[in-house]
C-alpha cells in the first residue's frame, strides 16, 4: 500500500508533536480523527507505528526510519507550495543559497545585503550546511548555489574558485606568539590546539599539515566551525588555526592572527550544477558575492 499526502501529513504530525492530541492541534482536526486515521495506515502498512507505554504514545524503529523520507517529501511539497507563492505575489525570482556556517556570518551576509539593495525583489533562502552536505544539496538541485571551502568535487558540479583564503594562527591576546611575524606548525607543538573535524576540509587540511610536519601535534578539543575554534580561544582554551575570511567577519577581542607559515590556503568556491545553466539572479549572486570579498577584508 502506498501512503497518501493526508496520511504523511498525519503521521509527520504525530512524529513532531509525540501525541494524539499534539498531532490533532497542529492540524487543526478532532483526535478521533488522528487516531482512526493513524489506526487505518498501520493496518494497511502491516506496519506498527506507535506504541503505548505507561500511557504515552512512543514511535518504533519502523516509524522513526519512516520519518526520514517523509521529512524529505515534505520539504519537496513546500518547494512546490513556495514557487506557488512567488508567482502569486508576482516576485521576480527565488534564489536557494547554501554555504558554511562561518562563511554564512562573513561574506555571505554582506553580500546578500548589497544583493538586496540592487535586486528588492529577489527572495533568497539560504541554508548553512558542512561542504560535503552542501555538495550533495547542489547536485540534487535543493539548492542553486553553494559556497564553501572545498578541495574536490563531483564531474557534475562547477566549480568557480573566488578567493584563495589564508590560514591564520589564532592566539590569545598577550601570547608569545602574538607579536611573531608569522607562525609555524612546530611553534605549536607545546600547545593545546583547537581542530576540527575530519568530515569537513579544514579538518582533513590541519590533519595533512600535520602529518607532513612530522610535529607532534596535541589536538586538545575539536569543533566543526571556525568561528567555534575563535570563541574557544577568546575563552582561553587554546590556541587555533582558522581561515582569514573567519577571522574578517566578525569583531574578535581579546585574540590576534598571526599568518601562518608556509602560506596555506582553504579556497572558496562557488558550486552549481554544471549541466544546468544560471539563473540570472544566481548569476548576478556570483558578481555580488566577488564583490563583497573585498568590503568584508576592509572591515
Amino acid at each position: 500500500m502506498q501512503l497518501n499526502l493526508r496520511q504523511i501529513e498525519v503521521f509527520r504530525a504525530m512524529m513532531l508533536t509525540g501525541s494524539i492530541s499534539g498531532a490533532a492541534k497542529l492540524l487543526f482536526v478532532s483526535q478521533p480523527a488522528v487516531s482512526r486515521l493513524v489506526a487505518y495506515t498501520e493496518q494497511r502498512l502491516g506496519l506498527t507505528l506507535f506504541e503505548r507505554i505507561k500511557g504515552r504514545l512512543y514511535p518504533t524503529p519502523e516509524a522513526r526510519r519512516l520519518f526520514v523520507e517523509v521529512n524529505a517529501v515534505y520539504e519537496s511539497v513546500r518547494r512546490v507550495n513556495d514557487v506557488a507563492t512567488d508567482l502569486l505575489e508576482n516576485r521576480i525570482g527565488h534564489l536557494r543559497i547554501a554555504c558554511s556556517p562561518n562563511l554564512g556570518q562573513s561574506v555571505v551576509a554582506t553580500a546578500i545585503s548589497e544583493f538586496y539593495r540592487r535586486f528588492p525583489h529577489v527572495r533568497i533562502i539560504l541554508h548553512t550546511m558542512i561542504p560535503s552536505v552542501l555538495q550533495q544539496a547542489v547536485l540534487a538541485h535543493q539548492v542553486e548555489l553553494g559556497v564553501a571551502f572545498v578541495d574536490s568535487v563531483h564531474p557534475n558540479v562547477a566549480v568557480k574558485r573566488i578567493d584563495e583564503n589564508r590560514l591564520m594562527v589564532v592566539l590569545p591576546c598577550g601570547h608569545p606568539l602574538a607579536s611573531a611575524d608569522a607562525v609555524r606548525l612546530a611553534d605549536l607543538a607545546e600547545e593545546p590546539l583547537i581542530g576540527y573535524g575530519s568530515e569537513i576540509p579544514m579538518g582533513q587540511l590541519l590533519r595533512r599539515l600535520i602529518n607532513e610536519s612530522g610535529c607532534c601535534i596535541d589536538i586538545k578539543t575539536e569543533v566543526q566551525q571556525a568561528h567555534v575554534a575563535c570563541a574557544l580561544v577568546q575563552a582561553g582554551a587554546g590556541v587555533s588555526i582558522v581561515d582569514e575570511l573567519t577571522m574578517a567577519g566578525i569583531c574578535w577581542d581579546r585574540i590576534v592572527a598571526r599568518p601562518f607559515e608556509p602560506a596555506q590556503c582553504a579556497p572558496v568556491s562557488v558550486l552549481h550544477p554544471a549541466l544546468t545553466p544560471l539563473s540570472r539572479p544566481a548569476s548576478e549572486f556570483i558578481e555580488t558575492l566577488e564583490w563583497s570579498l573585498s568590503k568584508v577584508r576592509d572591515r
